[in-house]
């Protein structure tokens, strides 16, 4: 109990210490370059509070639960020997993670009011609902077959270079193409995915599996899923933008 109390502590101790870049850049210009009171003090230090202690129970999550759990199934799956039922998990993973994305969300709500007020799209609820909903299972179906694709260059022992640089090439290529107001969404779409549910997650199956496998090493096969995660959303929202 002791031991976990500790740690606790020194997790507390190094929440705050990251964050503390991100406060002296703000007073120090609210204050020094902009010469005006930090507004609020008390509710910005409440504030804090709760965004220390949150970023510390976040990360102790991650390592109590997410980390080991994702391992754990990226190793049975490897052991199983079945690469159908793991590709469908890798596949299912990628989507069922990036679909429940609270960034993504936000993003797709932003992005159907945004097309609505342009005309784009109906400006009804339903509309920008289903407009919504589209883009971010567009965007979850890409990840998905981010991470399957992923899976298969830990298997097979495929250089990422390979995947990655003609993924980039098409992305440039495409960006000729798609209407100018997809574009920004469809690049933003390859941030929004790589966030605090699917980052763990992912990186927990591609470590995992790569320990399982013989032959892999987890430092140079084990990573590289998330760079297919932020990659394929773009190709996958331009083509969607193409075709509505």
């Amino acid at each position: 109990m002791l031991n976990v109390k500790n740690k606790f502590v020194r997790q507390l101790i190094g929440s705050v210490i990251d964050l503390l870049p991100i406060f002296a850049v703000i007073f120090v210009f609210q204050i020094l370059v902009l010469r005006q009171p930090v507004p609020n003090i008390a509710d910005i230090a409440i504030g804090t509070a709760f965004v220390v202690l949150g970023l510390t129970l976040f990360i102790q999550g991650l390592e109590k639960s997410l980390f080991p759990v994702g391992e754990h199934m990226a190793y049975a799956f490897a052991k199983k020997g079945s690469l159908f039922w793991l590709l469908l998990f890798a596949f299912s993973l990628g989507f069922g993670t990036t679909a429940a994305e609270p960034a993504l969300i936000a993003v797709a709500d932003e992005a159907a009011r945004i097309a609505a007020e342009g005309g784009m799209i109906h400006s009804s609820d339903a509309a920008q609902s289903d407009y919504a909903l589209g883009l971010r299972f567009t965007v979850a179906a890409s990840v998905g077959a981010a991470i399957l694709v992923g899976v298969l260059r830990i298997i097979r022992g495929w250089p990422l270079h390979y995947l990655i640089i003609p993924g980039y090439i098409g992305v440039v290529v495409m960006t000729f193409f798609a209407p100018d107001e997809i574009i920004g969404i469809a690049y933003d779409s390859g941030g929004v995915t790589t966030s605090t549910i699917t980052v763990p997650l992912v990186t927990a199956l591609g470590v995992g599996l790569a320990s399982a496998i013989q032959g892999r090493n987890p430092m140079t096969d084990g990573f590289g899923l998330i760079a297919f995660a932020s990659l394929t959303p773009m190709i996958f929202v331009m083509a969607y933008g193409m075709i509505i």
